[in-house]
């Protein structure tokens, strides 16, 4: 017990530390709310406008993807200083987990995971398309400036539409 006596006074002490200065900000400074205290403060911006009702996810699928790799490198690393005594089953092992992390990448790219700017063309996938799912009816549409009326953008893909099929038509005939 005599070997955790420091540890048990440095956790007596930061205790008392602790309660010491909450009792002291209580005596000391007493509450007085107002306006500008309990306002928001975002880097010197006041906020005017309500958030929009969508955050894109691509933030957080980027972030997702760093932290995949970043753990991929950190079981590397004890890969890297016990590889000599593993022999070939550690080499097999980091293979084989090597090669579902780059998998994984390549399935993450091949979906547009990385596309930042505009989008070059309609990926459409019919699989996952349904009637009574349409822009109408899923997405709640912010500042229509700028924006062709909606009729004109069905035509726009019906046409794109049936430029694909022949496409995939001629190349099916050579």
């Amino acid at each position: 017990m005599g070997q955790y006596l420091p540890i048990v006074a440095l956790l007596v002490l930061v205790a008392l530390f602790a309660g010491i200065s909450l009792i002291a900000q209580r005596i000391l400074v007493p509450p007085r709310p107002n306006e500008a205290k309990v306002a928001p403060y975002e880097c010197g911006i006041l906020d005017t406008t309500e958030p929009p009702e969508r955050f894109p996810v691509r933030f957080y699928l980027i972030a997702m993807i760093f932290i995949v790799f970043d753990i991929e490198i950190i079981f590397f690393y004890p890969y890297t200083q016990t590889y000599g005594a593993l022999g070939w089953f550690g080499l097999i092992a980091i293979g084989i987990f090597t090669v579902a992390v780059f998998e994984s990448f390549l399935y993450l790219i091949s979906n547009g995971a990385l596309d930042w700017g505009p989008a070059k063309h309609l990926r459409r996938s019919k699989l996952h398309t349904a009637a009574e799912r349409t822009t109408t009816s899923t997405v709640r549409r912010v500042g229509l400036d700028g924006r062709r009326p909606l009729a004109a953008t069905a035509d726009a893909v019906e046409v794109e539409h049936r430029s694909d099929e022949a496409a995939r038509e001629s190349v099916g005939a050579h």
